[in-house]
């Protein structure tokens, strides 16, 4: 055993640099899994909590002020209902800042849906104007206990008396209008009302919806959600960073292993002599091999114990969302189990790998077996020998020859080194795509920048007339949005009307065409995964009383409502209703106008009779990915790293026994350095071009089947420029040509007899 861990104190002493980037890489890794495990936990378990202590609502239905809500109470698999509820759609103003919200007639604290406080307290009869808000309106309005909301255009005054946490479908500026809480009296004017329902069973969720409908008639149903819709908002993007961490940090894992069992076969290859003098003073097979096992296991959980060690420690101290999800994380049942079971899984995966390559080590017989003088197929090929006749410099034929005279192994040495630079071109694809969402928001379905909504004292030639009175304002234009109910009466979409066939909304629409004509529509990839439709279907859906019969002509890039929306001309939905009069207008403004400006300006001109909302960019919660991209590479060169050091120790052990014949037929020793430097550049040549072929297929693939599955759709990714890439492949070269140059230029000016000592 004294013998076994000198020989590895040995080692370790001769190979530093690469055992601390082992453990580096292994540290990256496990940090990135934690990371992943923290997003997943912290993406669904805050909001089954809010659910379970609210006693939450399976479906909340709207409807109008005249339908009988009290029959959904009646409806089989029923266990409890909240409501029905008077609602009054209104805007508050807090601040300075105006939100669109639902005024909720609250009688008492409901038993079903039931908010959960987070400050301040519940409604009570002494303060008949207190409120109490959802915790997203109020972080938007910067409220808290004790502050005075006000509605525009009116005396109206009403008193924050709580916060609270809701597992109903959060507030979303200009799209999802936020939850306030209010005593009955408060409610004025009710413009409909609302019923939660709580099922004995939440998967015939589906079912509940079309007997409710039955029960009360298409025309009454105003809008319907559901519980999965809340859970799906509530994960959001933070589902999406766990997904980016747990897929690279499982590619960075097998790289890293594959790697390591480079590294191991190469030095094997260099020490057979030293292993059979082990052998012959009396080692076993086993015993060789527990010393590189064991060596490497240290490295790695040294790795996997700091990562997990910092993680817990600093982890929840990190900034933004990766910081509040360990904070989240750490506090979950189950949080134990995965800060010990992702590290220990990344040892034993590493430890898999080292076992394979420890193990030839051990087959090893303990008398050296005399090299050959050439390897298999390592005569001169015919191409190497016209380009010596042409005078090509015989540094880089030879260096060449030398990269690939041993096929199985120089594929191997490639195929290793392609896979981290595969995973850091999809890294960057990630990068430019998430730029593409910033800076040219057009091409992903955003050519609106402002959403505005005008009250009722100002009409449509009123509101048009003061946007275009702006600047900054190119366009504006005008349209609908109405809950509609599919087909089968399951649950309810968004119908939008945008623009008129004189003056078309600029849809970005990736399948199909644009929608021109009478009754044609364009939809996003939710919309006809929910539906099971494709481009060219007829579908119909119901709007109150009035079945909406459109043709969908193409599919459209939709970041709104998961992309369940169908939009067509506001033309076509006049053909239904000939009085239907515009809610809202699509506000388009000028390249490098600011939109925050803008809006204020239009909000101040508007004397609070306009509710201007800058339109959500779904890249605004990713901004975190551009950190976790930056430390995905970094991890990823680590492993990338390991293995050019792999490469490049093997090759210049394998030159020694050419050193003498090379000095022989007369080159220098900077030609000498020239042909390892030239073999090691090759080398990764072939890994960066194979690497990007491979890369940008594979991450336009992954980046839109990610956009189909949360149903913006394919057609959003942004690859790397072919700048960017050459400037990758060039950087991956030049950096493995600089790493090799001086342990070649060592190994060059050695002497005359090292050099004849390594090759007898």
């Amino acid at each position: 055993m004294r013998a076994t861990l000198r020989w590895a104190h040995s080692d370790l002493r001769t190979h530093r640099g690469e055992a601390l980037f082992l453990v580096l890489a292994t540290a990256g890794i496990v940090v990135s899994l934690l990371l992943a495990s923290a997003l997943f936990g912290y993406a669904t378990n805050p909001w089954q909590r809010v659910f379970a202590q609210a006693n939450g609502a399976h479906v909340w239905i709207h409807t109008g002020v005249s339908a009988d809500a009290g029959r959904l109470a009646e409806l089989d698999g029923t266990e409890a209902v909240a409501g029905p509820y008077p609602v009054e759609s209104t805007t508050v103003t807090a601040r300075g800042t105006r939100a669109y919200v639902e005024l909720r007639g609250t009688p008492g604290e409901p038993d079903v849906g039931r908010p959960v406080l987070t400050s301040g307290r519940w409604l009570d009869p002494t303060t008949p104007d207190g409120v109490v808000l959802e915790t997203g309106l109020a972080r938007t309005l910067l409220a808290e206990p004790g502050d005075e909301l006000t509605l525009p255009g009116t005396t109206r005054a009403l008193t924050v008396v709580g916060v609270a946490d809701s597992a109903e479908p959060r507030y979303r500026p200009g799209e999802q209008p936020g939850l306030v809480w209010a005593r009955p009296s408060a409610v004025r004017a009710p413009d409909g009302q609302v019923t939660g329902l709580r099922l004995t069973d939440p998967e015939d969720t589906d079912y509940a919806v079309q007997r409710a409908v039955t029960a009360l008639g298409a025309g009454a149903i105003g809008e319907v959600s559901t519980w999965r819709q809340a859970r799906a908002e509530a994960q959001g993007g933070n589902r999406l960073l766990g997904q980016v961490l747990g897929l690279f940090g499982l590619g960075a894992l097998v790289a890293a292993g594959l790697a390591v069992h480079g590294a191991i076969g190469t030095r094997i290859r260099g020490h057979l002599r030293d292993i059979s003098v082990l052998k012959a003073i009396g080692f076993t097979p086993g015993q060789v091999v527990r010393v590189f096992l064991l060596q490497h296991l240290a490295y790695a959980l040294l790795g996997a114990v700091a990562a997990a060690s910092l993680t817990q420690a600093l982890g929840g101290r990190m900034p933004g969302r990766l910081g509040d999800a360990v904070a989240v994380w750490q506090g979950l049942p189950g949080h134990t189990v995965t800060l010990a079971a992702v590290p220990v899984a990344a040892v034993l995966f590493i430890g898999a790998t080292t076992g394979l390559a420890a193990w030839r080590a051990g087959r090893v017989p303990p008398v050296p077996v005399p090299r050959p003088a050439a390897p298999p197929g390592g005569g001169m090929s015919g191409l190497a020998r016209r380009a010596l006749g042409v005078r090509v410099p015989p540094a880089l034929v030879l260096g060449w020859h030398k990269a690939f005279a041993r096929r199985a192994r120089s594929l191997a040495a490639v195929g290793r080194l392609t896979l981290p630079l595969l995973l850091i071109v999809v890294a960057m694809s990630a990068w430019t795509t998430l730029d593409r969402f910033h800076s040219r928001p057009e091409q992903i379905g955003l050519p609106a920048a402002l959403t505005v909504r005008p009250d009722s004292a100002l009409d449509d030639a009123a509101t048009r007339a003061l946007l275009r009175h702006d600047p900054d304002v190119t366009a504006a234009h005008q349209g609908v949005e109405v809950a509609a109910l599919v087909p089968g009466q399951t649950g309810t979409i968004a119908l939008r009307g945008l623009g008129t066939r004189e003056d078309p909304y600029p849809y970005t629409v990736t399948e199909g065409r644009p929608a021109h004509g009478p009754d044609e529509a364009v939809a996003g990839q939710g919309l006809l995964d929910l539906l099971d439709v494709r481009v060219g279907d007829w579908v119909r859906m119901t709007v109150g009383d009035q079945p909406q019969i459109l043709h969908i002509v193409g599919r459209s890039i939709e970041p709104e409502n998961a992309g369940k929306v169908i939009s067509t001309s506001l033309d076509t939905l006049r053909a239904n209703d000939p009085d239907l009069e515009p809610t809202l207008y699509q506000v388009r403004l000028a390249p490098g106008a600011d939109r925050h400006t803008v809006a204020d300006r239009l909000a101040a001109a508007g004397r609070g009779h306009l509710d201007v909302h800058a339109v959500a960019n779904p890249a605004d919660g990713l901004s975190p990915l551009r950190g976790v991209v930056v430390g995905l590479i970094a991890v990823l060169a680590l492993i990338g790293l390991i293995e050019l050091l792999t490469a490049i120790g093997g090759t210049v052990r394998e030159g020694e026994r050419d050193l003498l014949a090379l000095k022989a037929i007369g080159l220098s020793p900077r030609q000498i350095t020239a042909v390892t430097v030239t073999a090691t550049g090759c080398t990764a040549l072939a890994a960066a071009l194979l690497g990007t072929a491979l890369g940008v297929p594979l991450a336009r693939w992954l980046i839109d089947a990610q956009g189909r599955s949360s149903g913006i759709g394919a057609g959003i990714a942004q690859l790397p420029s072919p700048a960017l890439l050459l400037l990758f492949g060039t950087a991956a070269v030049l950096g493995a040509a600089g790493l090799a140059a001086l342990p070649a230029a060592r190994a060059a000016r050695r002497r005359l007899a090292d050099t004849l000592n390594s090759v007898t």
